[in-house]
């Protein structure tokens, strides 16, 4: 094999950002020494690495996903060794994919909580769905996964941060915004308002199932805030795990979170990785600054809560 350290690091970037554009703004170089990059690697194992598709970047082919695997871990190691010799414990590149509806709400503090530990190591952040979370982690190029513990791969290692109690969200008008909790029974008479995602949207339906109910989804949208949006209409009601702090929609609508009374399972927040690749000491690092951050958030969230019972 002949090839170097950078081409490792300027093919890991094509595998990461999904096109070699992309990879070349994110290393601020030339598009072509990507591309020379690239071919000098597939010469040198003889077999392509990559699929080009017009106008939607690349994908890896199967030997692809196998080298690009094997490229992250050379890079891992080639960052451990270097830290050996400068007084930075931890260092490198950490990619980290959130699913979307979770990342506004817990990523920030905790890169901020993370990055003020470990200033080295240089944080990428994907927002991806409950589809392209599992395949990322799977082609290498997100490291860890912040997620749900829904539509997960079996190949992946789930490490359990936070629990969430299922709420009601509705309008401030509506006629069970008066009531001190509300059933599934109470919602099933109100169209829902879900997200698009079909692990998001089958999975409310299997709770208003496991209690014997039959709910009718109105209406599928793709984004959190747009599923507030329009129950503060008065479009719908939903249920929600996430919380933002501020009971009001983007046009200025206040709403309406109520407890469901009904004994639900808690939904987990995870982080999450491929058990097939070997964790870089950034990651590792990331996983215990995580379970030491949201540890931290539920405490706050008791006192929050005991406060505003009283």
């Amino acid at each position: 094999m002949n090839f170097t350290l950078l081409q490792l690091r300027y093919l890991a970037a094509v595998a990461r950002q999904g096109s070699f554009t992309a990879a070349a703004r994110a290393l601020n170089v030339s598009q072509p020494s990507i591309s020379v990059a690239v071919d000098q690697v597939e010469k040198s194992f003889r077999q392509k690495l990559f699929v080009r598709q017009r106008g939607s970047g690349v994908a890896l082919t199967t030997f692809g996903r196998m080298a690009v695997a094997k490229a992250m871990q050379v890079l891992a190691e080639a960052d451990e060794l270097a830290v050996l010799v400068s007084s930075t414990a931890v260092a490198g590149e950490l990619v980290l994919g959130c699913f979307e509806d979770l990342g506004p709400h817990f990523a920030p503090g905790l890169i901020r909580s993370f990055s003020k530990r470990y200033p080295s190591v240089q944080m990428v952040i994907r927002e991806e769905t409950f589809e392209t979370l599992g395949r990322r982690l799977s082609e290498s190029a997100i490291d860890l996964g912040l997620t749900y513990d829904l539509g997960l791969p079996a190949n992946v290692a789930r490490v359990t941060l936070h629990e969430l109690r299922p709420h009601a969200l509705l309008s401030a008008d509506h006629p069970l915004a008066a009531h001190a909790t509300v059933s599934l029974a109470d919602l099933e008479a109100y169209s829902l308002i879900a997200s698009d995602q079909p692990y998001s949207w089958q999975h409310t339906l299997d709770l208003f199932q496991s209690r014997g109910l039959s709910a009718v989804i109105g209406k599928k949208v793709g984004s959190f805030e747009l599923q507030r949006s329009l129950v503060a209409n008065g479009l719908g009601v939903a249920v929600c795990w996430t919380r933002p702090h501020g009971d009001r929609s983007y046009d200025g609508l206040p709403l309406v979170c109520k407890t469901i009374s009904d004994p639900l399972p808690l939904q987990r927040i995870m982080l999450v990785y491929d058990t097939r690749q070997r964790l870089s000491s950034a990651a590792s690092a990331f996983v215990e600054e995580a379970k030491l951050w949201f540890s931290m958030q539920a405490i706050f969230s008791e006192r929050g809560n005991d406060s505003s019972a009283s």
